[in-house]
């Protein structure tokens, strides 16, 4: 369930028409609810009622965006990061430090000084060689490293090849055979707690099974860890459960369904849960504003080009993606178009020979289920400032990330001195 509903025949956020929000800032822009981010967190903690003290750490590469990060905080989860620009962010926003879990397979030497002078609340460590180079971090600062092995289970998650992240041959993790052997070099290296067991295997999960399989691995590993005198106190199972993209196909397994699968796996295992949920909580909560410049006449279906491109939305051109995409004042009529942006590549087509509300030059549309993995992989290719982005609140709205101006991009640039 979201907040972007019609109402007097104008789609509004909450009780903001976008019609507003368009006029006042322009398109294209990113447009997030609150009381949709706030209910996902809700029923997320409802379906993982049966876990004693989940960690819930949001997956901050879904949406780095400082007031959504701020709105979470708010709610009480911790972050999820990938990078020391995530961390930063995350602690920018009001997220404890002992709340944050630093995931990621390329950590640098820098980015592991910061989380450890930050007080983090755990590493989650993707080779022998990394757990080796914190280790020579966290001795040079008098610190100690609470760390977890991300073990790669060899679980094909079914879902998108980009997105999948737990096959033998992905880079992910450690090979889950070598395991054992993982942690046994951590436990003699200065510096480091090796008390923590990591899985991922992909994001947008439509079926629960390679989960479980993946999960039921770990569970095995855990007992031959501690078999083998090791103290593991914490499990992290990662995120990725899908979000209904196209209603034209089966909804993805509910959060209530995932709750009681974990619990159903993991009972027994004597360890605190980490969770790292991202598109499940702001998937839904936000869509991407834009207006159609002018409807092209094509050989079988007219083009609508709108003023937003692949550069402020690439996971159609990326992943092959589905968006639902509404007009923001339909009339009841529908046709049957191509939808593309002003990009100079073929790449930059959003939508081929889909049905959907029919629109003309100037009418605003609305691209649904954007808040994950949208503005926060923007970039501005063709000289395109990065998109803006905003946030409402009932009847509140207020722009969270300002349109970067082209004389920006421009200033950016600098001149060698024969030039």
């Amino acid at each position: 369930m979201d907040h972007f509903e019609i109402k007097d025949g104008v789609m509004h956020a909450e009780g903001v028409p976008l019609t507003r929000i368009a006029e006042e800032a322009g398109t294209p822009i990113y447009v997030y609810s609150t009381a949709t981010i706030e209910r996902h967190v809700r029923v997320f903690r409802e379906a993982l009622a049966g876990i004693a003290d989940p960690w819930i750490a949001f997956a901050v590469k879904a949406n780095p965006n400082r007031a959504v990060l701020a709105t979470l905080a708010k709610a009480g989860l911790g972050a999820d990061v990938v990078s020391g620009g995530e961390l930063m962010r995350a602690r920018a926003a009001g997220i404890p430090a002992a709340k944050i879990v630093f995931s990621g397979v390329g950590k640098t030497a820098e980015e592991m000084a910061l989380g450890l002078k930050e007080g983090i609340g755990q590493f989650n460590l993707e080779s022998v060689e990394e757990a080796e180079m914190l280790s020579e971090v966290a001795t040079s600062l008098g610190l100690t490293a609470k760390v977890a092995f991300r073990i790669n289970p060899d679980v094909d998650a079914g879902t998108h090849s980009k997105i999948s992240t737990g096959r033998a041959d992905d880079k992910f993790g450690i090979v889950y055979d070598r395991a054992v052997a993982a942690y046994a070099r951590a436990a003699e290296l200065p510096g480091l707690d090796p008390t923590g067991v990591a899985v991922h295997i992909g994001s947008q999960l439509t079926d629960l099974t390679p989960s479980r399989a993946a999960f039921e691995r770990v569970g095995v590993l855990i007992a031959e860890l501690r078999a083998a005198g090791h103290t593991i106190t914490t499990a992290d199972l990662g995120g990725g459960l899908g979000v209904p993209y196209n209603p034209a196909v089966p909804a993805p397994p509910s959060p209530a369904d995932y709750g009681a699968m974990v619990a159903d796996v993991t009972a027994g295992w004597d360890v605190r849960l980490i969770f790292e949920p991202g598109r499940v909580i702001v998937g839904n909560a936000g869509v991407m504003l834009t207006r159609v410049i002018r409807v092209k006449e094509g050989k079988t279906y007219p083009f609508v080009v709108v003023d937003a491109g692949m550069n402020d939305l690439l996971r159609p051109s990326l992943y092959d993606a589905w968006h639902n995409i509404r007009a923001v004042e339909p009339n009841g009529d529908t046709f049957i178009a191509n939808i593309v942006g002003p990009i100079c590549e073929t790449g930059d087509t959003f939508a081929r020979s889909r049905e959907m509300d029919k629109v003309e030059a100037g009418d605003l549309v609305a691209f649904m289920t954007a808040g994950a993995y949208g503005a926060t992989m923007a970039n501005t290719y063709n000289s395109r400032g990065l998109v803006p982005e905003a946030i409402v609140s009932g009847e509140e709205w207020a722009v969270v990330r300002d349109r970067q101006p082209i004389e920006a991009l421009i200033e950016a640039d600098k001149l060698p001195p024969w030039l």
